[in-house]
């Protein structure tokens, strides 16, 4: 047999930054990556008996439920693509709008696969720093907008943080890039409560991703909604699979969309539960960043590491984030209901007594 090199993977594949998410074993109380952290909707589970074995053997056919969606949204149909999760979506508009010569701009510390996507394209990842306490960098990233940018990645509220960006800031931005699509990933919405989704249509640039995976708890599916006005979606649609969402996922995301007394009760025991860890992070002296999303960044500082492993001996999964720029010695802890709010605290106490912190 004749050894050959074998076939050598693309410049753009080369270019990618990797990114190797700490999942193995999981088992415990997940408290490391801001999915739900109870169960998906009873009536999901519903859905799921009611898919017969005939159903399976056929192609996912999304369009009556992207109307259904987009309705419950107040969009057109034009204005609404559903994808294999929010990380698609980033795919998508990295695909879409990226080329040599351009830029994406990054806020950062913020959701790791906007670098790693646009890494993949052979435009430039300009990343702007938060300001003190991690604000949001208005002026310094007004001030990196040039003819060159073409997307504008905001999360809001942003992870790992928790902070937030005004509607006016958001505004600021938009009129700022008209060139540039400007996402603003609203994974975190309904625990926050404040959208720029009613843009869609008005201005042309904006673009909005929600998920399923955090107060729906449909992570396993992989479900992502993307607005955008319809001028711009036509664009991105070329560049999607007609069947990267599943059958099943599509079944599923209707019944979670109509069981809104399921959604208000798990965001309100997320809301309830995350003062609660808060004033436990203060009585400890525990440095943390007020939160408006599901989870809260909180500086362990050097002993990070061994604070990670004493939670896991604990049964308690948290997600270390020191790597993360201006992140070090941070921690990310993940609010659930007010029960597991409360085992988690017993887990955090006991910890920090373990590894000898103090304040």
């Amino acid at each position: 047999m004749i050894k050959t090199r074998g076939p050598q993977p693309s410049a753009a594949v080369r270019r990618m930054k990797e990114y190797h998410p700490p999942l193995g074993d999981r088992s415990g109380l997940r408290l490391d990556f801001n999915e739900n952290t109870f169960a998906c909707s009873p009536r999901v589970l519903e859905a799921l008996s009611r898919i017969s074995r005939a159903d399976l053997t056929r192609y996912p056919e999304r369009e009556s439920v992207e109307n259904r969606v987009a309705a419950h949204l107040g969009l057109k149909p034009q204005q609404l693509l559903l994808t294999n999760g929010v990380d698609e979506a980033i795919h998508l508009l990295c695909q879409t709008y990226l080329e040599a010569d351009t830029e994406i701009l990054l806020p950062v510390p913020t959701y790791t696969m906007y670098e790693v996507y646009a890494s993949g394209t052979p435009a430039r990842a300009v990343t702007v720093p938060a300001e003190d306490g991690f604000r949001f960098p208005l002026q310094t990233l007004l001030d990196a907008i040039t003819p060159e940018t073409r997307l504008i990645a905001i999360a809001n509220p942003n992870s790992p943080t928790g902070q937030t960006a005004s509607r006016e800031d958001l505004l600021r931005i938009i009129e700022a890039a008209p060139r540039a699509a400007v996402l603003v990933d609203e994974a975190y919405f309904h625990f926050y409560g404040e959208t720029v989704l009613d843009l869609i249509g008005h201005a042309p640039n904006v673009i909005v991703a929600r998920t399923l995976s955090k107060a729906y708890g449909l992570a396993g599916l992989r479900l992502g909604v993307l607005a955008a006005d319809q001028d711009q979606m036509q664009w991105i649609r070329r560049a999607i699979s007609p069947y990267s969402v599943n059958s099943v996922a599509l079944v599923c995301l209707i019944a979670a969309l109509e069981d809104e007394d399921y959604l208000r009760w798990y965001t309100g025991e997320v809301l309830a539960s995350r003062p609660l860890f808060e004033a436990a992070l203060q009585s400890l002296g525990l440095p943390y960043w007020p939160s408006q999303a599901n989870f809260v960044l909180v500086n362990i500082g050097s002993p990070h590491r061994e604070f990670v492993t004493a939670m896991r001996t604990r049964g308690v999964l948290v997600r270390d984030r020191s790597a993360d720029p201006g992140s070090d010695g941070c921690v990310r802890v993940t609010i659930g209901t007010r029960e597991q709010t409360q085992k988690g605290i017993i887990a955090l106490e006991e910890s920090l007594a373990e590894i000898g912190w103090s304040r």
